[in-house]
């Protein structure tokens, strides 16, 4: 693992606020006793006798149709072996959070103490009649092929063994496509597979139904290559072993087409890899060391096409673009089984979607220019937000062709509506976030760095691989606080009132006081307020000491605000600073602005905060879709404050036509699509789902954002400053290590597209 988790950390993360990672949470109302009548006794029975009547019936009565059951025995844990049933249930779950993030499934993970096949078996056929599909999980070969096969033959509902499976589409579309830039014949290659175990077994036989010929490949254990001679291979294992013998990995390799690694680092040599054929094809999956580096491989051969398991290499081979929307088509459908047509539906819809036109989300999340098919990219990037909406669709209609859906869809319009409403609960937003900004990190100064959480803040920024902090601050209470953090990397610390600092304090001094020397500030003035750790953090960025700074935990936003705004210019043609709020809301991430600078906006600084504002909005990869809300519907009520808003939107319409953007409304209103376009059928918003909230008041955005935050928990990224020619980013008072992780990230993205501008208008 790239990332440098220490145990302590890992552990607080499992055990705070409450332990585990997963809870189930109501879905009915159950504030009065007629709702807990309803929920329960007597309103209960109603349900339970029409489920008696008919069996389906539960899945229009019980949450059955979207609960899956993550199922283990723990003998064959990643990375971690045969670890029992508890130790494992950690991994359960996390493997239920993934299933709820990307596809909003709902999961119980189960942890069986049993290694018995039959008993085993016999406890998941007993409790399958709760969950709508089986997903079993890290259950050690040879068991997991038999018990897999027996329940899927004697359940009527979804089972499938991610470990094998999962690995076995994504690498067979990686296969195909890598195969097709290749320009070779899937009939004719030769693979060589290093690993005999369950995915490498999944792998090889889902590369024979493409059309991959068994004799054509070549496999490997941990004993050496499977052949006929040999006694200790099992049944699965026999259908690849061959009459010839090779002594090893080194002489099987030579002229081969393929090489698919699930078995150990580092053990496919440069040597091996020039012996391979033109075009060669490796997939290198071991983790966290794959079978030969990547950077040696690429170096090697510049004919390569490649693929490994990390997430820091192009291609990467990760289970979580199969396994949620696999089980989401099966679900769908209320597939009986998920057979082979459905994972082959799965391959081809992955290697399909590989070759369109990527969203330009994509694009800024991993920090690329424009992402094309091509041997840097031969599958999709499990950020790209239309999985959900080509894989599900692929199997539920793969399901529907080969006579296992039992609820066949008829609109899929109403049902790809459905799908997108799916992706609005999770913070996929954050990785994008923080995925950009990992693509080039930028120096960010924390200036409250002698304050724990700021300090730790900046330490997941740093080990996160986010940015490169500098810490601002007492240096030995920032000392004292990193060895308690456990904290050790080597980090630039500056205390602004060392001696140490003289000379730099005194070059910002001067720089600030020919800038507001005829603004009421004299040198003594500057030379004082360098000492002060927030101007002297501005001046780090304005001078190009630093990227960007983070601030403002400590001290009040306004206190912390002036010093940026007297040392930082407005960017070029700005002429107002506002903010703005991200909201992780459960209908996906909304922007409100402006949250904390300007208290009663007119109409011409509403029209500048909402073109900042769609600015911001496209930088997070989306296209803003903006409502200008008020407590009045387009006229319906008249006073100084509505018609500014009108006169605002009029303004954008007039200037701006391409703008999605309308209004005056009532938050209400814009929320509800079909709500305005059954009333408001001319707003350029009608129909559309809002993203943005513009606000009439500095009152009104605050306590819109602050109530969302504390009565839902929304978790919120801001307030992000809006029309800095530098990237300033100030928390709020008290803000958690979490938001101040994300307002960092927001400051590299910041810099990343303020350096990409200036290399722009420069060139």
């Amino acid at each position: 693992m790239k990332r440098n988790i220490k145990r302590r950390e890992a552990l607080l993360y499992h055990a705070k606020p409450i332990p585990g990672k997963i809870q189930v949470i109501p879905t009915k109302k159950y504030a009065t006793q007629r709702d807990l009548s309803l929920a329960y006794s007597p309103g209960v029975a109603e349900p339970c006798l029409e489920i008696a009547k008919e069996v389906n019936n539960v899945y229009k009565y019980t949450a059955k149709g979207n609960l899956v059951a993550v199922i283990t025995n723990g003998t064959a844990v990643l990375g971690l072996g045969d670890i029992g049933p508890e130790a494992s249930k950690p991994v359960m779950e996390g493997k239920a959070l993934l299933f709820k993030i990307f596809a909003g499934i709902d999961v119980f993970d189960i942890e069986i103490d049993c290694k018995d096949i039959d008993g085993f078996v016999e406890t998941v056929k007993n409790i399958a009649p709760t969950f709508g599909g089986i997903n079993l999980e890290d259950i050690k070969a040879p068991e997991s092929f038999e018990i897999e096969r027996r329940l899927k033959e004697e359940l009527n509902i979804p089972v499938m063994h991610d470990d094998q499976h999962g690995t076995a589409i994504i690498s067979s579309a990686a296969l195909l496509n890598a195969l097709e830039l290749a320009k070779k014949s899937i009939e004719k290659i030769k693979i060589v597979v290093s690993g005999a175990g369950s995915a490498a077994l999944a792998c090889a036989n889902l590369y024979v139904l493409l059309g991959v010929r068994p004799e054509n490949i070549v496999m490997f254990d941990k004993d050496g290559h499977l052949n006929n001679t040999r006694t200790d291979l099992s049944d699965l294992q026999k259908k690849y072993s061959s009459e010839k013998i090779y002594a090893n990995l080194s002489e099987a390799i030579k002229g081969a087409d393929v090489f698919l690694g699930l078995s150990a680092g580092n053990i496919l040599s440069a040597e091996m890899l020039l012996d391979m054929a033109n075009d060669p094809i490796v997939f290198a999956m071991a983790n966290p060391i794959p079978e030969i580096d990547y950077d040696l491989a690429m170096a090697t051969r510049k004919d390569i096409i490649m693929a490994t398991g990390r997430s820091d290499h192009p291609n990467q081979v990760n289970n979580v673009l199969g396994f949620p929307y696999i089980f989401r088509g099966a679900l769908d459908v209320r597939a009986t089984k998920i057979n082979e047509e459905m994972k082959m539906a799965a391959v081809r819809a992955l290697a399909s979607l590989a070759k369109e036109s990527v969203p330009e989300q994509v694009n800024i999340a991993y920090g690329e220019t424009k992402l094309n098919f091509g041997r840097e990219y031969i599958i999709p990037k499990p950020f790209d937000p239309r999985l959900i909406l080509i894989v599900a669709p692929a199997v539920a209609k793969a399901a529907m062709d080969s006579g296992v859906a039992t609820n066949p869809i008829l609109d899929w319009e109403k049902y790809e509506q459905e799908l997108l409403d799916r992706l609005g609960s999770d913070n996929k937003m954050v990785r994008l976030l923080t995925n950009r900004a990992k693509n080039n990190p930028k120096r960010i100064v924390f200036a409250e760095a002698d304050h724990l959480d700021v300090l730790k803040a900046a330490q997941i920024v740093l080990e996160e691989g986010i940015g490169h902090p500098i810490l601002l601050g007492d240096k030995e209470v920032i000392l004292e606080l990193k060895e308690e953090l456990g904290f050790d990397a080597d980090v630039q610390i500056i205390d602004p009132k060392k001696p140490e600092e003289d000379a730099r304090r005194l070059q910002y001094a001067e720089v600030y006081w020919k800038s507001r020397r005829r603004r009421g500030i004299s040198l003594f003035d500057a030379q004082k307020w360098m000492r002060e750790r927030n101007y002297f953090a501005a001046m780090m960025v304005n001078s190009g000491d630093a990227d960007g700074l983070v601030t403002g935990y400590s001290r009040s936003y306004p206190s912390v605000i002036k010093p940026m705004m007297q040392l930082i210019d407005k960017a070029p043609g700005i002429s107002l600073i506002a903010t703005a709020n991200m909201m992780m809301t459960n209908r996906g991430p909304m922007f409100l602005s402006d949250t904390a600078i300007n208290p009663s906006p007119t109409a011409e600084d509403l029209a500048k905060i909402a073109l900042m504002t769609a600015k911001t909005v496209r930088m997070f990869g989306m296209e803003p879709v903006m409502a200008m809300v008020s407590y009045s519907n387009f006229g319906s009520s008249e006073s100084p404050n509505v018609n500014k808003v009108r006169d605002a939107v009029a303004y954008l319409h007039k200037f701006y036509p391409d703008l999605i953007v309308d209004g005056e409304i009532q938050a209400d209103f814009a929320l509800n699509p079909e709500m305005i376009q059954k009333k408001f059928p001319f707003s350029k918003i009608a129909g559309k789902k809002v993203n943005t909230l513009i606000f009439p008041n500095l009152e009104s955005a605050n306590i819109t954002y602050k109530l969302l935050k504390e009565l839902y928990k929304t978790d919120s990224i801001g307030p992000i400053i809006l029309g800095m020619d530098k990237p300033v980013h100030i928390f709020q008072l008290g803000a958690s290590v979490e938001e101040m992780v994300n307002m960092a990230a927001v400051a590299v993205v910041d810099a990343q597209e303020k350096e990409k501008r200036k290399i722009i208008s420069s060139s």
